[in-house]
């Protein structure tokens, strides 16, 4: 049987959504324990082509799990709910330079009403599973957002869009890598276990206390940095690529779904 949300999972991102309608603004990680949460992405029409097939060719970072129609805002991932409202913060792209940061997005859709919306997994997902297994989550215990970075790595280009890989970094103690990596490795439609653990070097990263997006983490003794694929990797390709418009979530600030992370357990 289809892993089902709970009730007071429901009411959880039910709840966290309308407070997002309403104007509140803060990260969604640790919001809806064992919901997925979801990176958006919405382009004109004439690109949703290309960022489809940049999807399907960068299944890491980019795991696509819903794509709407052209102009539609309700997901069925979360049936009721309204993409231009219910993310906390929104981002608005023009010619590849962020344009706006806003916690409605509605006139979005009044400027382009052929909008089409990706989301794409999210890391926040499988942070469920590391804290049922006690491993801490580090930008949830201090109070700050994921820390991410661009990377040296290049996606696999599609059509008009090319970009670098993003990442996302969790510390983790080092006798507890091999289970991260383990228990992560068990969601590839949340991006998966990790792409590179230890040294940011090998990343192409010079300066792990100064991320790209997102807040400087708090890495303590004994703890190793890891880092996952992240769902801001469309943000670079959208600053590589320069379409003339696009809109997304600001990185941190997610979509919350009612749907549980089980559901894309293998």
């Amino acid at each position: 049987m289809m892993a089902q949300a709970s009730p007071e999972q429901l009411e959880q991102a039910r709840a966290a959504r309308a407070d997002y309608r309403a104007g509140a603004v803060r990260p969604t990680s640790g919001v809806a324990h064992g919901l997925v949460q979801a990176n958006l992405i919405s382009v004109p029409a004439d690109w949703a082509y290309d960022v489809l097939l940049y999807s399907q060719r960068n299944p890491r970072p980019c795991p696509v799990l819903e794509v709407l129609d052209a102009g539609a805002v309700e997901p069925r991932l979360a049936p009721g709910a309204d993409l231009r409202t219910d993310l906390p913060a929104y981002r608005v792209w023009r010619e590849g330079e962020l344009a706006e940061e806003t916690a409605d997005a509605s006139a979005a859709w009044e400027e382009h009403p052929d909008l089409v919306s990706f989301l794409i997994g999210c890391s926040f997902t499988f942070e469920a599973g590391l804290a049922d297994a006690g491993i801490g989550i580090r930008h949830q215990e201090t109070g700050r957002n994921v820390p991410m970075y661009r990377t040296d790595r290049p996606c696999e280009p599609a059509g008009r869009i090319s970009g670098e890989l993003v990442v996302s970094m969790r510390p983790i103690p080092g006798d507890r890598v091999a289970d991260a990596v383990r228990i992560t490795a068990r969601y590839p439609a949340v991006h998966g276990a990790p792409v590179h653990v230890g040294d940011p070097a090998g990343l192409g990263i010079d300066d792990v206390a100064s991320p790209d997006f997102g807040d400087p983490p708090e890495i303590r003794p004994g703890e190793v940095p890891v880092f996952w694929a992240c769902g801001v990797t469309p943000q670079a390709a959208i600053m590589a690529s320069r379409p003339p418009f696009a809109l997304t979530h600001a990185p941190g600030y997610m979509f919350v779904t009612d749907v549980p992370d089980a559901r894309y357990l293998v």
